[in-house]
């Protein structure tokens, strides 16, 4: 057996030999690159995601029995040729768009046919670091021409507001005072008024008539702000308003809010004290024999706070109202809601929202005249319990430029203040506003179905769309029709640059059909008349403003460009086509 082990092992050792022999002599080879020529048909264009390092790491499986080499890396410069010659580049420009300069003051002033004026004046001028004082006057009249009018139509109105304020370390503060004076006609009388008359007749009472009415606000008032208190802020105002018929009213509003934490959540608290006093000299006939007095004092204070979940945030509050009449048997106490939520649905690209909230507004002669100066002063005032709103919304954005609002609201309201016509008679002894060319306040238990729309858009650089439309419709309790209100209304505008110094815009806006009331006590009607109906009217208005430089703007404007005669209350028909050129000027002292 030790021959044949012997032969074995001889064998093993010649097999190893000759093994490690090929080994090295294949490895001797492998390091001999030989001395080849390497022909580039392609010129080679490198970059930089054509170098890398190989990170492969051997697998050895054998670690005990491996033995390490030491190996020696060497690099062999090889040219390769390259046709790559990078360009020079330029810095790209970015169009830095030149600031505006911005003036503290500025003066407008136009005229128009219709013997149209148009002047402002805002001047404002800091007296050092802190405090400012200013001042803005306004001037807006017509010598009136309207068509087919027997009476005279101009108007005037003329404000002056005056302010004084500082803003200081932690406080801001602002005491205003101004006065506005006004004048406007009652010449709406009614289709066919005198016609029952005598032409000589007739035309006698039509010139004894002096529609003209002047009314005269004082006002003075003053607020606080402040950055870190538990008074968060304050106002105060003070109206007195009279007219040319000894009418007078007085209203005084305070109202601060307060604002600390609870429990870690922000509790908001308004206040407020809102007291009227008024009187008419005459009730609508004429037959009193005291001054037609009123007045009320409201205390109300409304806490809420607000709390964001996620995507929630909820502003949770209630409205608690005292209000106490001249009279002690028109005192009574009022809760409201008011509650806010809103939820983001998409981020700010859809958010819904819903609320309910609740008011006892505070009606006074002046804001009845505001929005309609035809009034008699003979009008009867209380305040409208407004019970709630509830409303539904969805908002948000269709694109980064265009944003949307829809919303659907149910409202109640006890004793709504409705206007309507007064009815009349052609007996020369009644006073200028009783010919049917006033108007009256009745009130009524109203429900309010709405929906509310709107868009807004920016369409491209310099041009931007806004339209909105509401439809609505009532369920009165007592009156026979939601007098002068309209259920639908439109509006719509476009602004764009035409280039860079040309601008303009175009307005449109539609209301619909109203309803009204007006009987002549003159006649003896067999079947009452029913209601009125006044169409509805579109209204195309335009402006075209040339910018000349920084300071002066010229401006020419349309107002109801279609020259429709329209009445936008009973017997008042509005100026037709009107044209206005003047300019803007802007300027520091």
């Amino acid at each position: 057996m030790a021959p044949s082990l012997l032969g074995r092992v001889g064998v093993g050792l010649l097999l190893f030999l000759t093994q490690f022999s090929f080994a090295q002599d294949k490895k001797d080879k492998k390091d001999d690159i030989g001395t080849e020529v390497v022909n580039v048909v392609k010129p080679f264009t490198p970059t930089i995601s054509d170098a890398f390092k190989e990170k492969e790491v051997p697998v050895i499986t054998n670690e005990e029995n491996a033995k390490k080499e030491n190996v020696q890396y060497s690099i062999l410069p090889f040219p390769v040729a390259s046709t790559f010659s990078p360009s020079k580049g330029n810095a790209q420009g970015v169009d830095k768009a030149k600031q505006e300069r911005i003036f503290k003051n500025y003066a407008t002033l136009g005229l128009g046919n219709y013997g149209h004026l148009n002047a402002e004046l805002y001047v404002n001028e800091d007296l050092n670091n802190s405090e400012y004082i200013g001042g803005m006057f306004r001037h807006n009249s017509s010598q009136g021409g309207i068509k087919d009018i027997l009476l005279d139509d101009y108007f005037y109105d003329t404000k002056i507001d005056l302010f004084y304020g500082g803003n200081q370390e932690g406080m801001s503060w602002k005491i205003k005072a101004g006065y506005q004076n006004q004048i406007y006609n009652w010449y709406g009388l009614p289709s066919g008024f005198g016609n029952t008359l005598p032409l000589a007749d007739s035309m006698a009472l039509i010139n004894g008539i002096n529609p003209q009415q002047s009314y005269n606000t004082i006002t003075a008032g003053g607020s606080l702000a402040f950055d870190e208190s538990a008074v968060q802020d304050v106002n105060l105002d003070f109206t007195h308003f009279t007219d040319a018929y000894s009418s007078a009213e007085n209203r005084f509003l305070v109202a601060p809010t307060f604002k600390f934490d609870v429990l870690d959540e922000a509790v908001k608290t308004k206040v407020f004290v809102d007291y009227l006093d008024g009187s008419f000299k005459k009730d609508y006939s004429g037959t009193n024999t005291a001054d037609l007095q009123y007045g009320f004092t409201n205390f109300g204070i409304v806490p809420s706070f607000v709390m964001k979940r996620d995507d929630w945030t909820i502003d949770i509050g209630a409205g608690f109202v005292y209000s106490m009449g001249k009279e002690n048997d028109t005192n009574k106490f009022y809760i409201y809601p008011a509650v806010k939520a809103s939820y983001n649905l998409v981020g700010d690209l859809m958010v819904f929202y819903t609320g309910a909230n609740g008011n006892l507004k505070q009606n006074n002669y002046k804001d009845f005249v505001d929005g309609n100066p035809y009034l008699s002063p003979t009008l009867q005032i209380k305040p409208t319990n407004e019970l709630y709103d509830v409303n539904v919304g969805l908002k948000g954005k269709l694109a980064s430029t265009v944003s949307y609002d829809v919303k659907a609201s149910f409202i109640s309201d006890e004793n709504k203040a409705l206007l309507r016509s007064n009815d009349y008679n052609e007996n020369s002894t009644n006073a200028n506003y009783a010919f049917g060319n006033s108007f009256q306040v009745v009130y009524d238990d109203l429900k309010t179905m709405r929906v509310y729309g709107e868009i807004k858009a920016d369409l491209a650089k310099g041009v931007t769309v806004e339209a909105d439309a509401t439809l609505s419709t009532y369920t009165t309790k007592f009156q026979e029709e939601a007098w002068n209100l309209p259920s639908i209304e439109l509006n719509s505008k476009v602004d764009f640059a035409i280039t860079e110094k040309w601008l303009m815009g175009i307005n449109l806006f539609y209301v619909g059909e109203r309803k009204d009331q007006q009987l002549n006590t003159n006649v003896v009607y067999v079947t009452a008349p029913s209601p009125i109906t006044l169409d509805g009217y579109f209204d195309l208005n335009a402006n075209l403003r040339y910018k000349h430089n920084d300071r002066f703007t010229a401006f020419l404007k349309a107002n109801n460009i279609l020259n429709n005669g329209y009445q936008k209350w009973l017997n008042y028909p509005v100026q037709g086509f009107q044209v206005m050129l003047g300019g803007n000027y802007k300027f520091d002292f």
